[in-house]
């Protein structure tokens, strides 16, 4: 299945030099956690301070949820996620609380 999400960052041209200096070589145990949970695949681009991340999943493995729970519990991928909201910000249509959201699909080509 393929994903994709939104989130903004600060608008402070050193802080989103610092967030991608982190994004050129990400912590081996986000990696692994992403993988343990089926990501089998993941990229982010930015404009401005828009983010679109797209990520591929292994359906058989891949839960949103377990993703989380297993995010809440894991104290690394806690500090990185503490970390990354240093320079991370939501978009004006994120809900209280939430940071990357689903962006609905409007247009594929496939289907044309």
């Amino acid at each position: 299945m393929r994903y994709c999400l939104a989130l903004d960052l600060k608008d402070d041209a050193a802080l989103i030099a610092r967030y991608e200096e982190h994004h050129r070589r990400i912590w081996p145990e986000i990696a692994a956690h992403l993988r343990a949970h089926g990501v089998t695949g993941m990229e982010i681009y930015r404009l401005g301070t828009r983010m679109t991340m797209i990520m591929d999943t292994d359906d058989a493995v891949y839960d949103a949820a377990a993703m989380a729970q297993a995010m809440e519990s894991d104290p690394k991928v806690q500090e990185w996620e503490t970390l990354m909201w240093q320079f991370q910000a939501p978009t004006p249509w994120t809900p209280q609380g939430e940071k990357w959201v689903p962006m609905a699909k409007i247009f594929d080509l496939k289907a044309q």
